[in-house]
């Protein structure tokens, strides 16, 4: 993946978002504020980009974000309703109107039988709800899963800012 790919995603992005008067919140955990730092590259990306949380920690997650301990008890940090709560969270604690959130198992270890290695989580909330809601399983190094899972995540929401509907 080029760094070229990414970077004409955000160009893109940032001009949908212009375009609807949107600013966009972002709520890393396996990414570790990648998202960010791509989203941030590019020039005058104040006018679109609100702010980001690295919670990596489930203690950042309940403090920063309001997600619940009894859903991280219950299904674990990398799961979709923890990823749902953050990408709530990360809307209610900001000033944007679309928040992308990012939750998963990077590697190299971590990984179970239900949730090995490369299992990413992704949502997307706006106006007060969850839009979208996915999983993936990316193989390769912890590098690979980080970077996979940012292209797929920016892609994502990408393609709803697009979207009339939203």
């Amino acid at each position: 993946m080029t760094q070229t790919m990414i970077q004409d995603i955000c160009l893109e992005l940032g001009n949908a978002l212009t375009k609807k008067k949107f600013r966009i919140a972002l709520a890393e955990s396996c990414t570790g504020g990648l998202v960010c730092q791509h989203l941030t590259n590019i020039p005058g990306s104040s006018v679109w980009f609100d702010r980001g949380f690295v919670t990596y920690s489930n203690e950042s997650k309940i403090e920063l974000l309001k997600v619940s301990q009894d859903t991280l008890l219950k299904f674990g940090a990398a799961s979709k309703e923890v990823a749902s709560e953050m990408a709530l969270g990360a809307l209610n604690e900001s000033h944007a109107q679309i928040a992308l959130s990012i939750t998963g198992i990077a590697g190299p270890s971590g990984g179970s039988i239900e949730k090995p290695v490369g299992t990413v989580f992704f949502a997307i909330a706006h106006q007060n709800k969850i839009i979208f809601n996915a999983s993936k399983v990316f193989p390769g190094s912890r590098e690979n899963i980080r970077e996979s899972s940012c292209l797929f995540a920016l892609n994502q929401v990408l393609a709803l800012t697009l979207n009339p509907q939203v």
